[in-house]
């Protein structure tokens, strides 16, 4: 399907942004006007408040620019990913994002250079007051921070880190492209990276085995370039993380959301303390599908196999909003105008970017992007980026720029409590006890797709990065052996391990998001206690949960969920998800 044939209410309005490709070039040259003059505050940022407060103000104002100029770029971009002319709007931006970094690189050394008692002074000062907490974190850096010729050539350095991101992206949305899968009666049906998902949903087991077979050959052929570029990924993490004298690569990541490294590292002990549950749950699979051998390609099909879950885009958006009328009127309000003023982009079109997100500025609408297919999963998709946008929608409505945007830490938990909002809905509502039976087991996929997985995707970037960090060559080789032997572990006795598995790790974006993966777990089993607690406590839990999402970035990110009432500096969030999973593989498993 081509984009112009999609009805407009089932497309983003990027016009928040920019009306048009022109008014995107006058902010790209205005733009630089503003950086240049920023140049003249070097050497005297501190000298007055008042000259502090033009400086800050002037930094904040470039950066808003800057933030429209890369995503509308960007956005346009995804939209087909073979348009020509936004490749090179995009090739633009980040080339003038390196130029403005670099320009503006003397300001945090020249402050880190300063007395802190001195800044303190000036935040005295009425307008300096709402930069009390961005400039105690900016000082916990201070041992991070180097000197001003180095961080100007770090910034420079930064187009160049993008560049296997980038490169892997166009591989995997540009020049990628699949033989159509075939199912049991000769059909064919298109494969591509965001349908084949969909295919491995289905219940003919020769389409599904005929879809990972080409899906991952494919993969396979091109596994040396994506070794490469996820090598290079890794030595810019190091290289990075050793320059600013951090500890370790995951240390620097974790270091900005102020998040011990312990967090992750208890997860990762947790889930791998819990895979007899998990081995459970893959034996009743199993036994339902009714397989001698359950492979792989027989992991997200559904168990219940008779039931007719059709959910076209229509029916879902009422449904979602309908499971999430529980967050009271205000959210509510705010939610329908998602579906009315152009915030989601709907359907898979030609050259589209796959997948799913949110993502604005704090100027624009947070768009959704998603590829979406008439099934429960697309469902829950909605509901999932629903909850980063409103999160998104409420910090920047509530909170100053500085503070606007929350962290990574804490992304995740608005996206599935709304998940588990409609998950206790549709259990609550649903009278087809076959449906029940079905949406049980859709639950029991998040905990799989969410926790167990997303736990091994953590246990592998972990692993990979220890590796060159202790000196080891990371070949494409030991990278599948490894993701392959830690499949055998997370999936146990009763699944045989298909060897193209060892290929998936090359099909995760998120490995280019530097230690992001673990939080979907840690974000998970956040949300499933937050919606507990909204769900039994009612209005108390709604205002601590609204806060949560009205807070952005003003306190650390583990301070914002232990107010909201998950404190994920305990092992509690993660063992009581893991317990929840096993309750739901026990009432599943007597119901069949």
């Amino acid at each position: 399907m081509k984009r112009e044939d999609v009805q407009a209410e089932y497309r983003w309005d990027l016009s928040d942004l920019y009306a048009d490709d022109a008014a995107w070039e006058l902010d790209f040259k205005a733009v630089r006007v503003d950086a240049e003059r920023f140049k003249t505050f070097k050497g005297r940022l501190t000298q007055t408040p008042e000259l502090l407060i033009e400086a800050l103000t002037l930094r904040e104002k470039i950066a808003r620019l800057m933030d429209n100029i890369v995503t509308y770029a960007r956005q346009k971009l995804d939209e087909n990913t073979k348009n020509a002319t936004y490749q090179g709007l995009v090739a633009r931006a980040e080339t003038l994002m390196a130029e403005i970094g670099d320009i503006m690189s003397f300001a945090i050394p020249e402050l880190l250079s300063q007395d802190y008692d001195q800044i303190k002074a000036h935040l005295a000062h009425p307008e300096l007051k709402v930069y009390e907490k961005y400039f105690e974190d900016l000082f916990r850096g201070k041992p991070h921070i180097l000197s001003e010729e180095i961080e100007s050539l770090l910034a420079q350095t930064q187009e160049l880190g993008r560049v296997p991101s980038n490169a892997y992206g166009m591989l995997l949305n540009a020049d990628m492209t699949f033989e159509d899968a075939i199912d049991s009666e000769g059909n064919t049906h298109p494969l591509t990276n965001g349908s084949y998902i969909s295919l491995m949903m289905s219940t003919d087991r020769k389409l599904r085995l005929d879809a990972f077979e080409k899906f991952y050959k494919v993969y396979g052929a091109h596994i040396n370039t994506i070794s490469t570029l996820m090598q290079s990924e890794v030595k810019k993490n190091i290289f990075y993380s050793k320059v600013r004298n951090h500890s370790s690569s995951r240390a620097a990541a974790l270091f900005e959301n102020n998040i011990p490294v312990s967090v992750p590292d208890k997860l990762i002990d947790a889930v791998n303390a819990n895979l007899d549950t998990f081995y459970k749950y893959m034996k009743l699979r199993k036994r339902v599908l009714g397989v001698e051998e359950l492979h792989l390609y027989d992991i997200y099909t559904p168990i219940i196999s008779n039931v007719d879950f059709k959910i076209p885009y229509d029916e879902a958006r009422e449904t979602v909003t309908q499971a999430l009328g529980v967050l009271g009127d205000s959210y509510q309000s705010i939610l329908k105008s998602a579906f009315t003023d152009g915030w989601i982009d709907v359907y898979e079109t030609e050259g589209k970017r796959s997948g799913a997100y949110s993502w604005g500025t704090y100027e624009s609408k947070p768009y959704i992007l998603l590829n979406h297919k008439d099934n429960l999963d697309s469902m829950f998709t909605l509901a999932h980026e629903l909850g980063h946008s409103m999160h998104s929608y409420l910090s920047h409505k509530n909170q100053p720029y500085v503070y606007g945007n929350y962290s990574i830490f804490v992304a995740e938990v608005a996206s599935t409590t709304n998940e588990a909002l409609l998950n206790d809905y549709l259990l609550k509502t649903i009278t087809d006890p076959e449906k029940k039976k079905y949406v049980l087991n859709h639950y029991l996929e998040q905990f799989r797709g969410t926790i167990f997985r997303q736990t091994m995707f953590a246990e592998f970037e972990r692993d990979i990065h220890k590796h060159v960090e202790a000196g080891g060559a990371l070949t494409a080789d030991f990278m599948c052996d490894h993701y392959l032997a830690l499949n055998k572990k997370y999936f146990g006795p009763d699944v045989i391990i298909d060897d193209s598995i060892k290929y998936e790790w090359a099909r995760i974006p998120h490995m280019y998001y530097e230690f992001y993966v673990y939080q979907y777990a840690t974000g998970f089993s956040a949300a499933i206690s937050l919606a507990d607690q909204i769900l039994k406590e009612g209005e108390p839990a709604i205002e601590r949960y609204l806060e949560f999402l009205s807070s952005g970035s003003k306190n650390y990110p583990i301070d914002i969920l232990r107010l909201a009432g998950a404190d994920m500096e305990t092992e509690h969030p993660v063992t009581n998800a893991l317990n929840v999973f096993k309750s739901v593989v026990d009432e599943l498993d007597a119901l069949l």
